[in-house]
């Protein structure tokens, strides 16, 4: 790799290890405030609102207890508990905002200025509920969160793909994702040496406020730059060194053809009469089924993977440790490029494995079976939908024809987002568990799309289709033999051994 690539990877490692930090600091902020207020707190205890206006008028040092949040008085976190409950929902409905938005303002201005505003902004929102514990204030800043973190996926995604040969874009959806993963299991620590409100929203955004001069070097998009007309940067880039100057080469010639292969889609005519409209291409049976299949799927793995990080703390294991194994089990997802199978096969195979997964957990918490297996089966279930994410990722880019390939991959994008956000609705049972209903989607909602996979066409190694008659004409999907899903199942089973040996 050349040395500005190296500079785009690891800065935006280092922006994704952070990210996971604000992501699930409601479950941290949950576990503290149920332990520091005693009272009359629904968090902590259930208690209604006679009961916790009564604990205000007793007298005593237990006084104090279910006012610890930080400075002791009436106004702290403990007066206020019921609206953390909203928390994950109103920054899920932030990065609704953000997906709708996010694409059209990087494209307009650019990648790395978007990046930047994203990650400056992600970082103080850390620190504000440290200084101000309001309960506005505090979900406000969780929807602000969210917006900047759907902004961070969106430019960082782009950016690390479009600094990537197309021979080896695999690897930038695998890669940024287990950098999430080792941040999940890095912000674990940090939340449990935090034993208090101010203490751990500071641990969270203390580190990311130090980095932030790092992330200013991130280059900007060499395709962004070509269609801009920005040789003036795209020279400086060259100039860097001789290994920039190559990679640049490769890189727009790449990004090149991929420009001159969409104009000309748009402006070439059919052979009967005018070129027709995107409606029309949208309307096609073709386009439509694939569009169907793959806002299933993305809804699908949003429910799953999701549900099962926001409420791993569910399974009877303490919340930190079971944060940490959460992170931990997504590690092997990097090993996913290296299984040389196509976007079908690794699809189905990775729906799959986390419905059964899910389901056995669910089977096994029923009947009382140790609460580590069943954390390790839904671990095991969240690392298969991982690898199914990220491989529909550029599996929706390439089933798309080029004319509508934007318009689609946006419709997927925010089936996903919907997802997130319904998921956040769910309400949980009064036992702390995952509810049978929300157990049962989680299993079965994979392996419905594991079946309609098999209606989609095999596009690894098959180049881009430009219009719809060129989907038409890929091939057609056909059932996969026995022997390479066989030998699919025996690659995905060594890969999760080492997760389950460190649940256990």
């Amino acid at each position: 790799m050349s040395p500005l690539q190296l500079s785009v990877y690891w800065r935006l490692s280092l922006v994704f290890f952070f990210t996971s930090f604000l992501f699930f600091v409601d479950i941290f902020t949950a576990a503290i405030v149920a332990a520091t207020c005693h009272h009359g707190n629904l968090t902590a205890g259930g208690s209604s609102n006679a009961e916790r206006n009564q604990s205000r008028s007793e007298p005593g040092e237990d006084d104090a207890d279910w006012t610890t949040a930080e400075s002791g008085n009436l106004d702290s976190v403990c007066g206020w508990t019921d609206w953390l409950s909203y928390g994950q929902t109103v920054y899920m409905v932030g990065m609704l905002l953000g997906s709708l938005f996010g694409g059209a303002i990087s494209d307009r201005y650019g990648k790395r200025p978007v990046l930047l505003a994203c990650v400056c902004v992600h970082a103080v929102c850390g620190l504000v509920p440290a200084v101000l514990p309001q309960p506005f204030v505090f979900l406000a800043i969780r929807c602000l969160t969210g917006v900047c973190c759907c902004g961070i996926n969106i430019c960082s995604f782009s950016l690390a793909v479009e600094w990537t040969l197309p021979a080896n874009r695999l690897w930038p959806p695998a890669f940024l994702p287990f950098c999430f993963s080792v941040g999940t299991m890095g912000g674990a620590p940090l939340a449990w040496f935090s034993p208090t409100w101010t203490q751990l929203h500071l641990s969270l955004a203390l580190p990311q406020l130090i980095c932030l001069p790092l992330f200013f070097s991130v280059p900007e998009s060499p395709s962004w730059l070509l269609l801009r007309r920005r040789t003036d940067v795209l020279d400086r880039y060259r100039s860097n060194s001789p290994a920039d100057e190559q990679c640049l080469d490769l890189l727009l010639d790449s990004a090149w053809s991929d420009l001159q292969k969409a104009t000309d889609a748009q402006k070439e005519p059919p052979p009967g009469g005018h070129a027709p409209s995107d409606i029309i291409h949208l309307r096609h049976p073709t386009v439509l089924l694939r569009l169907f299949i793959m806002s299933y799927l993305s809804a699908v793995s949003a429910l799953t993977y999701f549900g099962i990080c926001m409420n791993i703390g569910s399974f009877g294991v303490g919340v930190y440790s079971a944060q940490f194994f959460s992170g931990l089990s997504e590690v092997p997802g990097l090993l996913v490029p290296l299984a040389g199978l196509g976007r079908r096969p690794l699809s189905m195979l990775a729906l799959f494995l986390s419905g059964a997964a899910c389901f056995l957990s669910l089977l096994l918490s029923r009947s009382h079976g140790e609460p580590v297996l069943v954390m390790g089966l839904a671990l095991l279930g969240k690392l298969c939908i991982l690898a199914a994410i990220f491989i529909s990722v550029l599996y929706s880019i390439e089933l798309f024809p080029t004319v509508v390939r934007q318009r689609c991959v946006s419709a997927v994008n925010l089936c996903f987002r919907i997802g997130c956000l319904v998921n956040s609705l769910v309400p949980p049972n009064p036992n702390g568990a995952i509810s049978l209903a929300a157990m049962v989607v989680y299993s079965s909602g994979p392996i419905v799309g594991c079946g309609l996979c098999l209606l989609l066409p095999e596009t690894s190694g098959v180049q881009l289709p430009d219009s719809v008659e060129d989907c038409t004409r890929q091939p057609q999907p056909r059932p996969p033999s026995l022997g390479p899903l066989w030998r699919s199942l025996q690659y995905f089973i060594e890969m999760t051994k080492p997760s389950l040996a460190f649940c256990h």
